[in-house]
């Protein structure tokens, strides 16, 4: 394949309606860039025009072209020349600075699956609503989507939280090598994201790359002190804040929560439900279905304002 050329797609998918969707780049074509264009086939606002890699296999890209996208081994610079309106960047951490620098100055969205320092941190169920506003949206992590809206509920009903640790478990064949490489940056910024959302004065986060197998289902462990808390509230909010990421998100539960002496204990357990991904795959399903979600989000709100 030449890596100056943009290759046609092999394929289209027939659409139903002929509605006008905004048009959508993904940089990167590992697992999570690939599973981002399939979800992005079937969304009712968005469609994927382009598959941009400078890494990925020619396998890889060739399946993201089965897929209806435009596929190119340039990278960063097909997307720039690219007429769209969305940009998913599923690459690495260290390459995002410079993405981002290349795309700020023209009037595209950025979503960003790695987990750089740039751009707004956004969990649709917290403060979602930024997708309406901000240009350059950080989804923090796979382990931040899935503890940050328990987090939020337990932040809003007590007075204080204290010390927080949070510990993730996720089946290795679920882990690209981008995301091994990116480690120390993924427990940075859930870190971070964590002492933003709940004003902890400490926070661990821990990581753990399992082998075993069976594959085990993408898991999150949450430690929490926290002050003035009422257990019932709290359960009442959890459940509340389940459900309203499982509508984007259907495999996501609150699995175990407990609260003894100010101490709060919670699992959340993700299961991958959509696409071609692998039940163990719920890391990949909750950040891609928060980014497309996001993603659905601006293009709405774009809408209103045109009609408006």
């Amino acid at each position: 394949m030449s890596s100056s050329a943009i290759v046609p797609a092999e394929s289209a998918i027939a659409r139903a309606d002929a509605a006008p969707r905004l048009k959508a780049a993904v940089i990167g074509a590992g697992l999570l860039g690939l599973d981002l264009a399939e979800r992005l086939n079937t969304s009712p606002v968005l469609s994927c025009a382009l598959v941009a890699s400078r890494r990925s296999s020619a396998s890889a890209l060739r399946r993201a072209a089965q897929l209806g996208c435009q596929v190119s081994t340039e990278g960063i610079a097909a997307v720039v020349r690219a007429d769209v309106d969305v940009v998913f960047d599923a690459s690495s951490a260290e390459a995002h600075g410079a993405h981002w620098a290349a795309l700020a100055s023209s009037d595209v969205l950025l979503v960003d699956l790695t987990p750089s320092s740039g751009g707004s941190m956004v969990t649709p169920t917290v403060n979602g609503v930024r997708a309406e506003s901000d240009r350059h949206l950080s989804l923090v992590s796979c382990g931040g989507q899935a503890v940050l809206p328990v987090l939020d509920a337990i932040a809003r009903n007590s007075e204080r939280v204290g010390d927080v640790e949070v510990v993730t478990t996720v089946a290795s064949a679920g882990v690209g090598p981008a995301t091994r490489d990116n480690l120390d940056e993924y427990l940075a910024i859930t870190g971070y994201a964590v002492e933003r959302l709940t004003g902890s004065p400490g926070v661990k986060v821990l990581a753990t790359i399992s082998p075993a197998l069976p594959a085990p289902a993408f898991r999150a462990q949450i430690t929490a002190c926290a002050y003035g808390i009422q257990p019932a509230a709290l359960s009442g909010a959890v459940e509340a804040a389940a459900d309203a990421v499982r509508r984007y998100a259907p495999g996501y539960e609150v699995s175990a929560l407990s609260v003894a002496a100010g101490l709060v204990q919670a699992t959340v357990t993700v299961t991958a439900r959509a696409g071609r991904l692998p039940s163990f795959a719920g890391n990949v399903e909750i950040i891609n279905a928060a980014a497309v979600t996001l993603a659905e989000r601006y293009a709405r709100s774009r809408e209103v304002g045109h009609r408006g």
